[in-house]
């Protein structure tokens, strides 16, 4: 059979098996043995456990679980409604201050927890009903926390871009450091955003910021909030500095977390601390599962020779690089619709990264620009984990309402998209400047 053909035969029935409920993992397993053993028989299942533990054999992985710690034991306190309480002191007076807070503190929270869903609920909880208390329209206040949640798998440290440095090969914090400029410009591009939508729908005395507070109730909020970013700091540094690797940086980052939670947070009891383990080796696992999944499929892609077929194809048509970015943009989206961003990463990444290479695009350009396009499947349906979090938060405020406040920030990120693109030194110009030109 033509290996395009059969291409496409695979991705037909990895849709099919997907959409049918089986988790990414099974799923991904149950589509390589199936086509496997059809095509090559029952001998290549003896490589299968080789393949699926070989994946999982690199030391970078340890990093997952580390942060993963990191986020859970943050998320389970009070940070998130202090960090959004100290913000919102701070930025009070300034135009937009109550909604500009709130987004702030999504990029710093996500920054923290490196969680979509966790960042969405812990600023949602606050800073939607203080938003709709003030006057701020429904979309707004809804919209604007969804959008901000999606910024945890951008901003570092994040655990997509850990699993993008894992697949492709590519540096780890070189990936962290391409996502520091691009996420600041999708948090300068929402809070524009929000505070025209604010004006426009008639909102513009709680645009202005009309509460004011005495400074000692500004300055006695920080104590609380700033253990947690002089930890990220600290990570940043340890990572960039040359005193640690990724793993060792992360593990001890979730040392740190887990001890300013148990001394400022006073989560010391054994049930809050079993609950933080238990629900960070829950997700480690289920990625680490996928991870060892997506080795075992990219494995039958090449066995069967749809890699290679799907490369040197793309690479024979005559089309512009530009109208091949497009192409490669909407199939990102609409797999982002649909799946968890790990598991694009892990399925695709391994097939692009050649032929986005191949084309001239920077490798750590493209990581960015396929991030922003799994961010954008976080707040589009049908799957948009974060519209569903939002209306958990706050049931009175319709799917509907939710969908409606989130699709113009769905525009902010095509619109960053557009940016990085006419200006890709965005995103390699601090991982040049700190770590030096990408060799290779």
């Amino acid at each position: 059979m033509d290996p395009l053909v059969l291409g496409a035969l695979v991705a037909a029935f990895t849709v099919l098996v997907l959409f049918s409920g089986v988790s990414v993992a099974a799923g991904l397993l149950i589509v390589s043995a199936g086509f496997l053993i059809v095509f090559d028989g029952f001998g290549s299942m003896e490589l299968l456990p080789e393949i699926f533990f070989g994946k999982l054999d690199n030391f970078a992985l340890l990093s997952i679980p580390m942060f993963i710690i990191m986020g859970a034991a943050i998320s389970s306190t009070r940070a998130g409604a202090d960090l959004y309480e100290a913000l919102e002191r701070w930025l009070t007076r300034v135009p937009g201050g109550l909604v500009v807070s709130n987004l702030g503190a999504c990029a710093l929270f996500a920054a923290m927890s490196g969680s979509s869903p966790a960042t969405c609920a812990a600023i949602g909880k606050m800073g939607i009903p203080e938003m709709r208390k003030r006057g701020y329209p429904d979309g707004v206040a809804a919209g604007s926390i969804a959008a901000g949640g999606t910024l945890g798998i951008l901003i570092p440290p994040s655990v997509t871009m850990i699993v993008y440095g894992i697949s492709t090969e590519t540096s780890i914090g070189r990936l962290f450091l391409a996502g520091v400029i691009p996420g600041l410009l999708l948090v300068l591009l929402f809070m524009a955003w929000s505070i025209f939508d604010t004006w426009r729908q008639g909102g513009g005395e709680v645009a202005l910021g009309r509460l004011r507070y005495s400074w000692v109730e500004k300055f006695e909020i920080l104590p609380r909030v700033l253990p947690f970013i002089a930890i990220i700091l600290g990570v940043l540094y340890a990572l960039y500095g040359g005193v640690a690797t990724p793993s060792e940086t992360a593990a001890v980052g979730a040392l740190l977390c887990v001890i300013v939670a148990v001394l400022i947070y006073k989560l010391y009891s054994p049930r809050s601390l079993w609950a933080v383990l238990r629900d960070s080796t829950r997700e480690s696992v289920m990625i680490l599962f996928i991870i060892g999944a997506a080795g075992v499929f990219s494995f039958m892609l090449s066995n069967l020779f749809v890699t290679q077929a799907i490369a040197e194809w793309i690479a024979g048509l005559d089309v512009n690089r530009w109208t091949l970015m497009f192409a490669i943009n909407i199939f990102l989206l609409v797999a982002g619709f649909f799946l968890p961003p790990v598991a694009v990463i892990l399925m695709s990444a391994p097939i692009l990264l050649p032929i986005v290479v191949s084309a001239g695009f920077d490798p750590y350009w493209f990581a960015v620009i396929l991030t922003i396009n799994m961010e954008i499947g976080l707040i589009t349906p049908p799957v948009g984990l974060n519209l569903y979090v939002i209306n958990g938060i706050a049931p009175d405020i319709s799917l509907k309402t939710i969908l409606k406040g989130s699709l113009p920030f769905v525009v902010c990120m095509v619109l960053a998209i557009v940016i990085l693109s006419i200006f890709p030194g965005l995103v390699t110009w601090l991982p040049n400047a700190i770590m030096g030109p990408a060799i290779g």
